[in-house]
């Protein structure tokens, strides 16, 4: 007997990193599991290793930057699966330029639809059944840089994460009464296919040392399957190791500087 038999898991960004690892922890524990995120292959992959352990999956492709895509999305699964019980808000970018002097607002418009009207808008469309039922699950992936931002994820990101929390901490001040559950998981340092996107691009030394994608997604089920009673609201894990970033600090505070920009470094 799993520890979440019955129930419905939804998420997003789940087929690569933290959200792959998650969802495969979900299914294994019993709940049926919705894998969502742009490009259907890795989902797929992520179904069939699911359904290979003996789990249930389903996968569905969603762009978390459409609101309509969210809601079309959580009515489907809620006709053709069954109510959510489960939340995980997991997908997640960092924009391209990485300094407030540099970033276009349209770039700094999507890192945050991206990180956090999303997570409002998923949010938003389970609450009602979650009510309904007396009981519901809402756990966000944010990150370390809610705390200190830097030029590693960004100014857009690390707002982003911060209202992200903020927004977190508002559900379990509002709803636990209700039976909602809001939990905010803040990682440092993993090594997800995001890293790929970085100013520079970690070493694979660099990566060693970085959390696994598994590390934050045992966090995930354990804030998942306590029983009713019991919830974590906020959840930090960091990497043991904490490697010199000063590198990558100083390339990414000049992506995206106009070549005649007068005390940018000239090579």
């Amino acid at each position: 007997m799993g520890l979440i038999d019955g129930k419905v898991a939804f998420v997003t960004g789940a087929g690569t990193g933290i959200g792959r690892e998650s969802a495969i922890l979900l299914a294994r524990e019993g709940a049926t599991v919705v894998v969502t995120g742009r490009r259907m292959g890795p989902l797929n992959e992520v179904v069939a290793e699911i359904e290979k352990q003996g789990g249930k999956a389903i996968s569905r492709s969603l762009d978390i930057e459409s609101r309509a895509a969210i809601i079309e999305a959580v009515s489907w699964v809620d006709a053709n699966v069954g109510a959510i019980d489960i939340l995980v808000n997991n997908a997640g970018s960092a924009s391209k330029v990485l300094n407030a002097r540099f970033i276009s607002e349209q770039e700094w418009n999507s890192t945050v639809n991206i990180n956090l009207t999303a997570v409002f808008n998923l949010t938003q469309a389970v609450l009602p059944g979650m009510i309904a039922k007396g009981e519901g699950t809402v756990i966000t992936v944010s990150s370390l840089a809610a705390f200190n931002p830097n030029l590693l994820g960004g100014a857009a990101y690390g707002a982003a994460k911060a209202g992200v929390k903020n927004f977190m901490t508002f559900l379990h001040n509002t709803y636990r009464n209700q039976g909602i559950r809001a939990t905010t998981i803040l990682p440092g340092e993993t090594n997800t296919p995001i890293m790929d996107n970085r100013a520079r691009p970690p070493l694979e030394s660099e990566r060693a040392v970085m959390l696994d994608p598994h590390d934050v997604a045992r966090a995930v089920l354990l804030c998942a399957s306590l029983q009713k009673g019991a919830m974590i609201p906020e959840l930090q894990i960091c990497p043991t190791f904490m490697r010199d970033t000063s590198a990558d600090i100083e390339i990414a505070r000049w992506v995206g500087a106009p070549e005649d920009t007068p005390d940018k470094p000239r090579k």
